[in-house]
């Protein structure tokens, strides 16, 4: 019994570490049915890895829920691409419980994870949280969101979040990209015509590694384009995932033109047309 009891404050001590704020019980119990812990109520070292950057990415949007929640009083949170909608309910479990106000909304597009989000969030009592079915680009959202996310939105999804984020003329946005090969593509099949620029993707390895950065340079442009200030900086240690870059923007104005002449032309001189740049019209007035 002894050694179930020290077992037991040495979880609970782990998990305030990994998750400050939310209360310890009711977290252990959301970790298991999200499967982070297991039955006995043991944290392997998958799940631990997992809930470290998803503490870090809390702990870097900390800031921009603070903003939305002085600033607004109802404001709107959206997860995109959103899985089995880890980000969400622990984003709930250490925020919006203590909070009187503000909205999870969790956009997936696969059914089945969007029914068990819903019955998840009503055993446990996350009253101001909803999972909605559809693609990002379509799903249905209030007419004003606040905050957007996107955690390892695989390929085009993370465009596709972004765009989502400006056209709703979100406050912030916070989005982690996972893979990403549209743009190696795009360096494979055209690619810049001179010489220099053009031995940068000659091979299929420097072709995904430099279009995994150039998407991730064009997203940023894009975003400070449309009136972001960015940041770009590291998720969390190496160790813990490879996918680690973390695009943080908070939108300051309406445009600036400096930002959309950068972009346009870094995809010129490199030949690439990315989906942020084919969705978002360019955002200084002609």
């Amino acid at each position: 019994m002894r050694k179930k009891v020290d077992r037991g404050a040495a979880l609970a001590g782990e998990l305030a570490q990994l998750l400050p704020g939310a209360a310890p019980e009711t977290t252990a119990e959301l970790l298991k049915d999200l499967h982070l812990l297991t039955r006995e109520g043991d944290l392997n070292a998958d799940a631990r890895r997992k809930l470290k950057q998803i503490r870090h990415l809390l702990q870097l949007v900390g800031p921009a829920l603070d903003d939305v929640l002085a600033r607004h009083p109802d404001p709107v949170i959206v997860d995109c691409g959103a899985g089995k909608s880890y980000l969400g309910f622990l984003l709930y479990a250490t925020r919006l419980v203590r909070e009187s106000k503000g909205r999870m909304i969790s956009i997936e597009s696969r059914a089945e994870l969007v029914a068990a989000a819903s019955e998840r969030a009503a055993r446990f009592g996350c009253a101001r949280m909803t999972a909605v079915a559809g693609a990002i680009a379509e799903a249905p959202l209030p007419e004003r969101v606040h905050v957007v996310t996107a955690l390892h939105a695989c390929d085009t999804a993370t465009d596709d979040a972004l765009v989502r984020a400006v056209t709703a003329g979100a406050d912030w946005i916070a989005v982690v990209p996972c893979c990403q090969a549209e743009v190696a593509r795009q360096l494979g099949d055209g690619g810049p015509s001179e010489p220099a620029l053009a031995a940068l993707c000659a091979h299929p390895w420097h072709r995904r590694e430099l279009g995994s950065h150039l998407t991730n340079v064009v997203r940023a442009l894009a975003l400070e384009a449309h009136g972001y200030a960015v940041t770009v900086t590291e998720l969390t240690g190496w160790e813990h995932s490879l996918k680690n870059e973390l695009i943080l923007a908070r939108r300051v104005k309406r445009f600036d033109r400096a930002a959309q002449e950068r972009l346009d032309e870094l995809v010129a001189r490199f030949g690439i047309t990315p989906a942020i740049v084919r969705a978002l019209p360019t955002a200084v007035p002609t």
